[in-house]
């Protein structure tokens, strides 16, 4: 028999977890609960928060004595971020259930994203409507809106309720085994821009018996790339499509962070890197484009997105910064620059052509990269040729083997 995970603040939701509970169990499905709240629960629970405060050696009565809710949230998200993977370790559940407002939804979501990819997590939440990154992460929780917010059972809640319930029955019950045969699995960065040359080289990887993941490269993309290849799932990298550090360095709204083009390195991952637009920094909507960039080269992607293209001062710190996160690999890396254009908008005839930025970008590159590290190749090709696409997918095959 299945059996769903209900997690949540049962002191002051009680009511609410009770009824999803019931229904749950209605439908012949076990349940099993744990109690994530500060006080004493409304209904005994499967796992107490004295439980979960000792996953992170605290002690719930301290916390309550504090009457500090902050550090209370704070030390149960930790508690519960430690426990609930033990607790699928050892069978406890299949899926996991939880509802909240933005305090239950802090409280809950990191320790959902420890769980594996594939384990259903729904989370109901009254912050399930607008930038929900903070929570969602890299994992794939499904966040369902609350419309009203979590408090008491109304002709909406219960509503809202029973679909989430039944979403996660569907998702526990309606399973089936996936047979396939076992590839080397790669992991790729694709954008727009340079969709052309990632196409040809999955085609060409594929062709020869690999398993290629796409990873769009807008900031959550290249994080979540990076999470699967420390979690031991990728064999090979083809990173061509670099752009997120652009946003981390200019400020625009898709950057990865600081620790972007690490992973691969560190874990000795064989790598295929390339420029991939870097000539653009993505911004939102034209007005919501930084004062200070408002002469620059801007281009309207659509209306949810303006580019602007990287000048030489910026394609300087994007050589150096590349060139130093490479540096540290500890297993086969190659670099690859396509000298007549990173993006399919820096061509000739193309809004983005710009090759005295390349150029510096290229220059900065050469001096930069540690060739006893790092294979820099060079090709008189653009990035979207197919023969660039194809020569970085060989290459990487090469590396693998």
């Amino acid at each position: 028999m299945k059996t769903i995970a209900i997690a949540g603040t049962f002191d002051s939701k009680g009511t609410e977890y009770l009824y999803v509970k019931k229904l749950i169990e209605s439908f012949g499905v076990k349940t099993f609960t744990i109690h994530i709240g500060v006080f004493e629960p409304e209904f005994k629970p499967d796992v107490s928060n004295c439980e979960v405060a000792q996953a992170v050696d605290a002690d719930i009565n301290e916390i309550v004595r504090k009457k500090d809710r902050a550090s209370a949230t704070e030390i149960l998200s930790k508690g519960i971020a430690v426990l609930l993977p033990q607790l699928y370790e050892q069978g406890k559940f299949d899926g996991i259930l939880s509802f909240g407002g933005s305090g239950g939804t802090a409280l809950i979501t990191p320790a959902m994203r420890k769980l594996p990819i594939g384990v259903p997590k729904v989370m109901v939440s009254t912050m399930a409507s607008g930038n929900t990154e903070q929570y969602v992460g890299t994992s794939d929780i499904v966040m369902i809106p609350s419309i009203v917010d979590v408090a008491g059972l109304n002709v909406i809640s219960t509503k809202i309720f029973d679909n989430a319930v039944f979403a996660i029955l569907g998702m526990v019950n309606y399973t089936h085994d996936i047979i396939a045969e076992k590839k080397p699995l790669v992991a790729a960065t694709m954008f727009g821009v340079t969709t052309p040359c990632v196409t040809f080289a999955r085609e060409y990887l594929e062709a020869r018996g690999y398993e290629v993941l796409i990873f769009h490269a807008t900031g959550t993309g290249g994080k979540a790339m990076e999470n699967l290849i420390e979690s031991g799932f990728i064999q090979g990298v083809l990173d061509l499509t670099t752009t997120e550090w652009c946003d981390e360095i200019v400020g625009g709204v898709l950057s990865a962070g600081p620790n972007r083009l690490e992973v691969a390195g560190k874990k000795g991952i064989p790598q295929v890197v390339s420029v991939g637009a870097l000539d653009m920094v993505n911004f939102g909507a034209i007005d919501t484009v930084p004062t200070e960039f408002l002469n620059r080269n801007l281009y309207k992607h659509n209306p949810s997105v303006t580019l602007m293209r990287t000048s030489k001062d910026e394609n300087l710190a994007l050589g150096k910064v590349i060139a130093e996160k490479l540096n540290q690999a500890t297993g086969a890396t190659v670099l690859m620059l396509p000298l007549l254009g990173v993006s399919g908008i820096d061509m000739e005839n193309q809004p983005f052509y710009g090759p005295a930025e390349d150029q510096v970008l290229f220059d900065t590159l050469r001096g930069a990269i540690d060739k006893n590290v790092v294979d820099l190749e060079e090709f008189n090709l653009h990035i979207n040729d197919k023969l660039f696409a194809e020569t970085a997918a060989q290459k990487l095959i090469d590396l693998m083997k």
